[in-house]
């Protein structure tokens, strides 16, 4: 499913993110930028130990910042680590809406134009799904509305329980049926 927001267009797909012919991936990163499991451990295992270097050299972000590095051996020519809220911790959506819209404003400063998102923090930090589609979707055509060099964002869904929620938050936001 895909929407055209201003000049750019919103594509949700089902698939595995790591695999994507973008310009940069979003990696559901964790403060200290350690890509353990999830999507995070997929993205060391397919993209080589230099994401992981370049993580370190950076040293960590904080709970809704977001960072670039390499793709390393991936496809995507970097990844952008977005550190997303625990469920639990207090101000969840704040820190879910500024991790999503600092993730495209790295994406702006980097002159890319095509990234791609999972859904953050809805893994072992425990988010819930509907809330996650909700906050991305309605942050990121917000964000598309202004002045932007981004022609494409990709929400990459990892089955197909996750896209029908985020295809759900999508069409109520867009007023489709």
């Amino acid at each position: 499913m895909e929407a055209q927001v201003n000049h750019s267009v919103v594509e949700l797909i089902e698939g595995d993110i790591t695999g994507l012919e973008v310009d940069a991936i979003v990696n559901p990163a964790n403060v200290q930028l350690v890509l353990g499991g999830g999507v995070a451990g997929a993205i060391a295992r397919k993209g080589g130990e230099s994401i992981q270097t370049q993580c370190n050299e950076i040293g960590g972000a904080e709970v809704g910042g977001a960072v670039i590095t390499t793709g390393g051996n991936l496809k995507a020519k970097y990844v952008i680590h977005a550190v997303g809220p625990r469920h639990g911790e207090g101000d969840e959506e704040k820190k879910l809406r500024n991790a999503t819209r600092n993730s495209l404003k790295v994406a702006d400063e980097n002159k890319l134009a095509c990234i791609a998102f999972p859904a953050i923090s809805t893994g072992i930090f425990g988010f819930p799904m509907d809330k996650c589609a909700a906050i991305m979707i309605s942050e990121t055509v917000d964000y598309l509305k202004g002045e932007t060099s981004l022609d494409k964002v990709v929400f990459c869904l990892y089955d197909d329980e996750a896209l029908r929620v985020f295809v759900q938050a999508f069409r109520e936001l867009l007023g489709q049926s």
